[in-house]
């Protein structure tokens, strides 16, 4: 497996294929609805995208869903700042995975752009998935799946602190019940939850009394997420998710 996981919400494989997930361009419009007014991030996420493509020389840009904000519109923001964002990108091959989230994103995005259903996309022995819908059934022969949707995080608190900090979750597939599902046997090694790239969608933290799975693979317990092997984005190992302390 040649993967690697970068200090960005975002990670490489096979050293040319550059992977990040949930942008959510036009969130600030929403947050503005509800009478708060932030700057737009759209070229904050360029330049972080621009210094990755650079570091990593990735070929290949793969988007893991949720590139817009608005569901299930367009909003002026979005129309406004995504064809603009994508088109930044010319000296790299673009595609998107659609997420639940993405609703019409084709008539944004540029002809050239290639662009998944929410079944997802192989690359190699890796199965790309938003992650709130059941996966492809004829791209099940893959080793590792790859999805987004559920921006994971982990609490931290004291008497007078608290923060909720992204992270990435490494976990079983339980092939059995992959089985039940398609009546196909499988041989998934590791499930990879990415974080969301855009800093301001926050986190669901799986370590909260109050977290509830989202998507087929979690809340039917084929990603092993309870006993999930947990990092921070600078590569900090906290241990299994079962045995991290829950409030």
């Amino acid at each position: 497996m040649k993967i690697k996981f970068l200090t960005e919400p975002a990670l490489l494989l096979e050293n040319k294929v550059l992977v990040i997930a949930d942008l959510h361009i036009g969130l600030e419009y929403e947050i503005f609805k509800s009478g708060i007014t932030i700057p737009s991030q759209v070229e904050k996420l360029e330049k972080r995208i621009d210094s990755l493509i650079k570091q990593t020389k990735a070929k290949h840009l793969i988007i893991l869903g949720d590139i817009k904000h608005q569901v299930p519109n367009i909003s002026w923001q979005e129309y406004r700042e995504i064809p603009k964002f994508l088109e930044h990108f010319q000296n790299i091959k673009i595609s998107i995975i659609k997420g639940n989230h993405d609703g019409n994103i084709e008539r944004l995005a540029p002809k050239e752009i290639d662009i998944y259903d929410s079944q997802g996309l192989r690359i190699g022995n890796f199965l790309l998935i938003h992650g709130h819908a059941w996966p492809f059934i004829g791209d099940l022969d893959a080793e590792y799946i790859i999805m987004a949707h559920v921006h994971p995080a982990i609490e931290f608190w004291t008497e007078n602190f608290r923060s909720v900090e992204p992270c990435w979750l490494k976990c079983k597939i339980d092939n059995e019940k992959m089985f039940e599902k398609y009546k196909i046997k499988t041989n998934f090694k590791q499930g990879i939850i990415m974080p969301a790239f855009n800093h301001l969608i926050g986190g669901m933290a799986f370590n909260s009394k109050d977290f509830e799975p989202l998507g087929p693979l979690l809340k039917n317990e084929i990603f092993k997420w309870r006993e999930a092997e947990v990092y921070l984005l600078d590569g900090t190992f906290l241990g299994s998710l079962k045995d991290l302390k829950i409030k």
